[in-house]
């Protein structure tokens, strides 16, 4: 098993990554977002983020922008959003990723009173990603989302999406599928009806109600019943914790007792 670490787009790009280096983690899953992650900025210190990455034997995941829109109902603003993945998507392969992370398009605002029309919009731009994503060799891995998102939170809505995309893979994210869900019984779903297509995998805590991105066990998610699920179907490839604090010694500690419950 891989442990990352996300860097906070806010955050100098290889500052993030040495302090994630002394924390012991294996790589970076790097937030394409501005201002210190655009896809334009990683593309001009390249040079020096590989260099990084080779002298403190790091890997990188990358992160396809998350603050965009490729389903909005303004032409204009959906193909802006469009292109920023696309541009992001070209910027990340020449890093060579372990893993490409890419969230659904979101449904808001007056897109819910014209769903069919916003969800076509969506899967147009999936659509788009994918094709680029296989002209490049890569494989994305879209992830599960919470109920604000308005799109692809329930596990029955991925299956189309694996039928229409072979290639494509899936993110599963602990705090998202908790969402709304205190039973536990929507990440095991998740989990035994997706083997086969889970190809990456975000931890964090919560308590049900937001995306708190807290520290492993100080929420109420069921991680011994998480992780029995993913050994069953022998899951042994990436994991990045979301874990959100200024002191990172949770992160840490979140990552220990991860690797602690896989053993």
């Amino acid at each position: 098993m891989l442990y990352g670490a996300m860097n906070s787009p806010v955050q100098p790009v290889l500052k993030e990554l040495e302090d994630f280096a002394l924390l012991g983690f294996d790589y970076m899953e790097l937030t394409m977002d501005a201002p210190e992650a655009h896809y334009s900025r990683i593309d001009r210190e390249r040079d020096s983020l590989m260099t990084a990455l080779d002298r403190l034997g790091m890997g990188i995941a990358c992160h396809l922008p998350t603050f965009v829109s490729t389903a909005d109902l303004t032409e204009g603003l959906r193909k802006a959003s469009l292109n920023e993945v696309i541009a992001s998507l070209e910027v990340a392969a020449e890093l060579k990723p372990l893993r490409i992370v890419l969230h659904p398009s979101r449904i808001g605002g007056l897109a819910g009173l014209v769903m069919d029309q916003a969800v076509q919009y969506s899967m147009d731009s999936l659509e788009a990603i994918v094709e680029r994503a296989d002209q490049l060799g890569l494989t994305l891995c879209l992830e599960n989302m919470f109920p604000q998102n308005g799109l692809l939170v329930d596990p029955d809505e991925f299956v189309p999406i694996f039928k229409r995309f072979p290639n494509l893979k899936m993110t599963f994210d602990t705090g998202h599928a908790h969402i709304a869900d205190n039973t536990g019984s929507k990440s095991i779903e998740f989990i035994e009806k997706f083997g086969d297509h889970i190809g990456h995998v975000h931890a964090s805590d919560n308590f049900g109600a937001q995306d708190n991105h807290l520290p492993m066990g100080t929420g109420t998610i069921d991680f011994p019943a998480i992780v029995r699920a993913l050994k069953g179907i022998k899951y042994n490839g990436t994991i990045t914790l979301e874990v959100f604090s200024r002191d990172r010694d949770y992160l840490r500690i979140s990552r220990e007792k991860l690797a602690l419950m896989f053993k």
